[in-house]
């Protein structure tokens, strides 16, 4: 493999600072996807060793460097980043039903949660977990909403194929009874 390309992609990846597409990498350097992708495996193996503090992360078609988990607590003592807030009950929630129903309006989740999900959304927004990915061709031109890069970085995922799947009808009753007496064991 070439070090010289080796060399560039990491210099490329480490300037970006965000994930970035390989069709983007490959037409600007003009080298063929393929050697790429191979590129980023040697990459990714040499960021793998345990004594390496980054990591190459492939999100979709796009690869980011990043600091491995690991050191997180180091890298928030060194930049002093305050820790940003939990997610509540329902950001999981309306974040369930978008990363599994997107893209989806306001109003489908408001209809499965039967609350009102403006501020939910809005946050959702702020921390970029979900985004704007268009509008409906219908009256009033609702707003559709997505998950972001960000958030399969969050939930250290690749693609949303990574999620888990959805209980089957009856199973979540069940899983709930249990956890109900699960409770009742403990006290």
């Amino acid at each position: 493999m070439d070090k010289k390309l080796i060399a560039t992609l990491e210099a490329v990846l480490f300037a970006t600072g965000e994930p970035t597409e390989i069709s983007k990498i490959s037409q600007a350097l003009n080298v063929d996807e393929i050697v790429l992708t191979e590129a980023m495996a040697v990459l990714s193996s040499r960021y793998n060793r345990e004594d390496s503090g980054i990591c190459l992360l492939k999100l979709d078609d796009k690869y980011q460097l990043c600091s491995k988990m690991d050191f997180a607590d180091s890298i928030r003592k060194v930049i002093e980043v305050k820790k940003n807030t939990p997610l509540s009950q329902a950001a999981f929630e309306v974040l369930a039903i978008i990363a599994y129903n997107q893209p989806v309006t306001k109003a489908f989740i408001e209809q499965i949660r039967g609350v009102d999900c403006s501020a939910v959304i809005s946050n959702l927004c702020q921390k970029s977990l979900i985004e704007e990915k268009g509008r409906l061709d219908l009256p009033g031109r609702p707003l559709i909403y997505g998950t972001t890069p960000e958030f399969l970085r969050c939930f250290c995922i690749s693609s949303l194929d990574e999620l888990p799947p959805l209980p089957k009808d009856g199973e979540n009753e069940e899983t709930v009874k249990n956890d109900e007496k699960d409770e009742e064991n403990l006290n």
